[in-house]
């Protein structure tokens, strides 16, 4: 059924494929049979009659009652041709022979099965109406002759020589099909794997390799340098790990001075000190309770001891610990011209450096808060409405998500608004389809 489907709705050429011999199974007359009872399957398709095994039987040696039946055949493949338009003279195409043991005549019903769809194809784009439309852009240009001597394709004869002789070593060179027809074959013949081998001796690919020789494992001495290469690798090996000793060098001690000694010895009794402090913080991180830093008397950090650390490297530390303290100073308001003072009492020499002071200290003194509807100039809006209605549109273009778990008009639920087993009556004696 499966095949009978493809036949029925694929747009391709159809080959029926006749053995003329029997040796099939199936009789010409029961072939001949199959094919009358799906021809109706081949109307709209090229269709081709093709005899096979004529290295057994050709098809003039059939008998008359069988002969008769494929000329049948024949005359139906010819009803189709002229259905789709085609020509009766071109019987020829129709009832094709080939054997495909000695693949004779298998290119020419190739060749008449493409040339049939390809035909078929054209004619169906001739008839539509697109067409129309695309003939007034094709040209074919029609060169005219400028002389009378005729000029057949010619092939170089070198050409010809390499042809007829790749073709004669082809012949004379057995192929794998060969050789399992000689050789019993399918089923019986095994290709062998070794005759691609690249040895230095042909004789040497048939030969049968143990496994184990004089009770040692032949792999481990297939290379005849393997102890030569071990060596070889043992000495790279030796230097990789000189390389590696001399950049992971660590100080022992035996070339020092005493000082220097003393000072290594503070350096890793130091280093171990900061492991073990790390450790213990680790361990202790969890349940160790937060102290502010103003009841910490175990400060480590502070202005005295960088002084002492900046005097004993040979540092005057007065300039940092200035700096420190007047980081951490809090700012110090400053004093408005309003208020009385020594402002009064300057004269108008002064005047003009009392006004730079003044302005000095108003940019460094701290912004004074304004309400946010406040109109400032340069912020491009015409009043202080409208720099209220810009300020409520960007409040709702930036709202943010409700993460409140309260319920949105998202939230897709459908909600029973009079649940059953609280509206409904309760259970009494002998009742217990309500609790």
């Amino acid at each position: 059924m499966c095949s009978i489907t493809a036949l029925a709705h694929l747009r391709a050429a159809v080959l029926f494929f006749l053995d003329i011999s029997g040796s099939c199974g199936y009789t010409i007359a029961q072939q001949a049979a199959l094919f009358h009872s799906i021809k109706s399957l081949f109307m709209n398709k090229p269709l081709i009659i093709v005899c096979n095994k004529t290295d057994l039987q050709s098809l003039e040696g059939l008998p008359e009652e069988d002969k008769k039946l494929v000329m049948e055949m024949k005359a139906e493949a010819l009803k189709t041709v002229i259905g789709q338009g085609g020509e009766a003279s071109n019987d020829d195409g129709v009832l094709l022979t080939m054997s495909t043991l000695t693949e004779e005549g298998v290119t020419a019903v190739k060749n008449a099965a493409c040339d049939r769809l390809l035909d078929q194809r054209v004619e169906v784009k001739m008839k539509s109406k697109k067409i129309n439309d695309c003939l007034n852009r094709f040209h074919v240009a029609m060169p005219k002759a400028r002389d009378q001597k005729e000029r057949p394709p010619c092939i170089p004869p070198g050409v010809l020589e390499a042809k007829a002789k790749a073709e004669a070593e082809k012949k004379m060179r057995k192929t794998e099909r060969d050789l399992e027809n000689e050789n019993g074959g399918a089923g019986v013949y095994s290709a062998s794997l070794k005759k691609h081998y690249i040895l230095a001796n042909d004789e040497w690919k048939e030969d049968i390799m143990p496994e184990f020789l004089d009770g040692h494992n032949v792999y481990d001495f297939v290379d005849p340098d393997i102890l030569h290469r071990l060596e070889e690798l043992e000495r790279e090996e030796g230097l990789r790990l000189a390389d590696e000793a001399e950049e992971d060098f660590e100080m022992d001690g035996e070339e020092l001075t005493p000082e220097e000694k003393e000072a290594l010895a503070e350096i890793r009794r130091k280093k171990s000190m900061l492991i073990q402090e790390h450790r213990l913080k680790k361990t202790t991180a969890g349940r160790r309770s937060m102290v502010p830093r103003k009841f910490d008397k175990d400060r480590k950090f502070t202005t005295e001891r960088m002084g002492r650390q900046l005097t004993k490297m040979g540092l005057d530390p007065s300039a940092a610990i200035d700096r420190a303290r007047s980081k951490s100073r809090g700012r110090k308001r400053q004093r408005s011209p309003d208020m009385g003072g020594e402002g009064d009492a300057m004269d108008m020499d002064g005047e003009q450096s009392n006004k730079k002071q003044r302005a000095m200290s108003r940019s460094r003194s701290r912004s004074k808060s304004r309400p946010p509807g406040e109109l400032i100039p340069g912020e491009g809006y015409k009043d202080s409405v409208q720099k209220g209605k810009a300020m409520k549109l960007a409040k709702k273009s930036s709202k943010k998500r409700n993460k409140n778990a309260h319920k949105g008009e998202a939230d897709r639920v459908i909600p029973n608004l009079k649940p059953k087993h609280l509206f409904s009556g309760k259970r009494s004696t002998g009742k217990t389809d309500r609790r």
